[in-house]
C-alpha cells in the first residue's frame, strides 16, 4: 500500500483553525541577536499521527531545542505545522525525521536537536532523537 494514498485529501469544508493547520508551514524571522550563541528550547507536548500499519493514533511529546544562526523560527507557525501531523499516516521515526528536515530547511540553525518522546503504546514507549549541526562549510 502507498501511505500517500491514504492520506486525506483536501476540503473545502474545512473551518479557518483546520485550514490553518493543514496549510501549517515553518514560518522565520531575522535573528534578533545574529552574534549572539543562544538557544532556543521548544516544547511541544500535544504531538499526534497515525500508525502507517495499524492506523491507531500515536501521541508524543516533541522537544526542539536550537541554536538559531541567522533565523528564528516563528511559534504560532510551529505550532500549526506540528498539528499538521495529526491525520498523517507516518512512523515515529519518519515524523521525527521529517520535521528535523523542515526545520532545517526553514531556519538553517547553527544545531537542533529534536526529540520526539512517544507515549507508550502495547507496552513499548519510543524515544527518536536527531540532531543537525551546521558545519563551517554550510553557507
Amino acid at each position: 500500500m502507498n501511505y500517500s494514498e491514504t492520506q486525506p485529501q483536501p476540503s473545502e469544508g474545512l473551518k479557518y483553525g483546520e485550514r490553518a493547520i493543514e496549510e501549517g508551514k515553518l514560518i522565520t524571522f531575522p535573528n534578533p541577536r545574529p552574534g549572539r550563541r543562544y538557544s532556543i528550547d521548544i516544547t511541544l507536548p500535544e504531538f499526534t499521527c497515525k500508525c502507517p500499519f495499524s492506523g491507531y493514533p500515536d501521541f508524543a511529546t516533541i522537544k526542539i531545542v536550537y541554536c538559531p544562526h541567522e533565523r528564528v523560527v516563528e511559534l504560532k507557525a510551529i505550532k500549526l505545522y506540528i498539528n499538521s501531523y495529526r491525520d498523517r499516516y507516518i512512523s515515529h521515526e519518519e515524523s521525527i525525521n521529517q520535521i528535523l528536515d523542515d526545520f532545517v530547511a526553514a531556519a538553517d540553525p547553527l544545531e537542533v536537536e529534536i526529540i520526539g518522546d512517544f507515549s507508550p503504546r502495547g507496552n513499548v514507549h519510543t524515544v527518536v532523537k536527531v540532531e543537525h549541526h551546521r558545519t563551517s562549510s554550510d553557507s
